[in-house]
């Protein structure tokens, strides 16, 4: 038996008595129903509203956490963009510095399970402003290394990574409950065109600020500024909202049962959807990982090989390469997303697989770029520009549209990205000469075919 707030315990003891119990165990009123008005213990409980937010909030949300993913995936990349000159300085062969890139991504792919697991049951907002403080630290105190510690270095960057899997993982769900359906599809397409963006810029980033100032170091100098604004942005104009915010009232109030990790993974394992999503985007990864670290000083050198650069002995090095590259990644990047966006909405008209379809026929179109790409790259280096931009363009549309559809939208890329970042230097040394770099298509060829065939596979919503 309940008792209405507020009410006396003899006044709803004896209304009890009074009242006759309905079939399906509520105590009725004299309305003859649960809830009819008159004395008589009160109806069920009903839910509270759902948690609301003004839109123009919302959107501001949402642009603060499309801000800070820009600058996440610029520290991905800055690296990239400065390579030689770090190998420079810290003395270290190619081998070791594909470890670099190793080290961030293990530390990522390790950490965002966790990450994840946090973000589901205590505050996000909390956990966020953790990760950026560690990789924005970490970046920070990276510029300070002599070069007699590399191994802080390798530190650093491992650091930086666990901060990283804390945004990567919990940002896209703090957007997921600010908006609904259509809503939510065209936010998540928005927050998601910052990959391409942020890598561009973290290579034009690391490359201009060494020209600018003739040394590195101040690179990691100037990224932490950006990130403290954006700590700052975060904890003023991002709330925290419920999980399932969002949702339909009815949804919100029935409310959902907290379930282990063994429970979570066995769900997501007979969602096939997310399987073939998370095959797909891994053997992308697998391939979009080594080329995004190697692309700058795979250019570079074949430069080198062409006779138009001389190899790099002293500390400050010919960075042109790579603010080349990442400007053309901005730009092709932007293009693949809104071509890939508009393509879909326009093809899901007459195909409800058009999301999948379209991922798929993007990877078709990459393939031949890429293997031209590399194939060129000894022979001509306007047709191996041409070729990695296409191949941008193309996997860029595909994959950013992929992650918005809800299904899809959670995977795990850092797998493929460690594995071919980790085995690059094994297949391409760089003592030797700088021909035998250019075996490494063999090794990234074949990720796109696979991608293709999981994501096509991969069944509609």
């Amino acid at each position: 038996m309940c008792l209405c707030p507020g009410s006396h315990p003899g006044s709803g003891a004896q209304a009890g008595e009074a009242g006759a119990m309905s079939a399906e165990g509520w105590d009725t009123g004299p309305g003859g129903h649960p809830g009819a008005s008159g004395a008589g213990p009160c109806p069920p409980g009903t839910a509270s509203a759902p948690w609301s937010l003004p839109h123009w909030r919302a959107c501001l949300a949402a642009a603060v956490l499309c801000y800070i993913n820009l600058l996440n995936y610029m520290n991905w990349f800055i690296v990239a963009g400065m390579l030689l000159d770090i190998q420079n300085f810290f003395q270290i062969s190619d081998s070791n510095a594909g470890l670099l890139q190793t080290v961030f991504i293990c530390s990522l792919l390790l950490s965002a399970p966790v990450f994840g697991y946090l973000g589901d049951r205590h505050g996000r907002k909390a956990t966020l402003s953790v990760g950026i403080l560690l990789w924005s630290g970490a970046g920070l105190s990276s510029s300070f290394i002599s070069p007699q510690h590399p191994w802080l270095f390798f530190l650093s960057r491992g650091v930086v990574g666990i901060g990283s899997a804390s945004y990567s993982t919990i940002a896209p769900t703090v957007l997921g409950d600010l908006f609904v359906r259509d809503q939510r599809t065209r936010v998540l397409a928005i927050f998601y065109i910052f990959i391409p963006v942020g890598s561009g810029l973290g290579y034009v980033l690391g490359s201009a600020v060494l020209q600018l100032t003739g040394n590195w170091h101040w690179a990691f100098r100037v990224l932490p500024c950006l990130e403290a604004v954006a700590l700052i942005l975060l904890i003023a104009l991002v709330p925290d909202p419920p999980r399932g915010a969002a949702e339909k009232q009815e949804e919100v109030a029935m409310g959902a049962l907290r379930s282990s990790w063994c429970e979570d993974v066995r769900y997501l394992g007979r969602n096939w959807s997310f399987v073939w999503s998370t095959l797909g985007v891994t053997a992308i990864a697998f391939v979009t990982g080594a080329l995004g670290f190697w692309a700058p000083k795979f250019l570079f050198e074949a430069r080198v090989v062409h006779g138009l650069q001389l190899p790099c002995l002293q500390d400050l090095c010919n960075e042109q390469d790579s603010l080349i590259f990442g400007i053309l990644t901005v730009v092709t990047g932007i293009i693949g997303v809104v071509l890939g966006a508009e393509a879909s909405r326009r093809y899901k008209k007459v195909n409800p697989r058009a999301e999948s379809l379209i991922c798929a026929y993007s990877l078709l179109i990459a393939a031949p770029c890429l293997y031209l790409a590399l194939i060129l790259a000894p022979v001509t280096l306007l047709a191996s520009y041409a070729g990695r931009e296409c191949r941008e363009g193309s996997v860029t549309g595909g994959l950013v549209h992929r992650c918005s559809w809800p299904s899809g939208s959670c995977f795990c890329p850092a797998t493929g990205r460690w594995l071919l970042t980790s085995c690059c230097p094994w297949w391409c040394p760089g003592a030797g000469g700088q021909q035998r770099r250019f075996r490494s298509r063999w090794a990234t060829s074949w990720g796109t075919p696979a991608a293709l065939t999981s994501l096509a596979l991969s069944p509609a919503p």
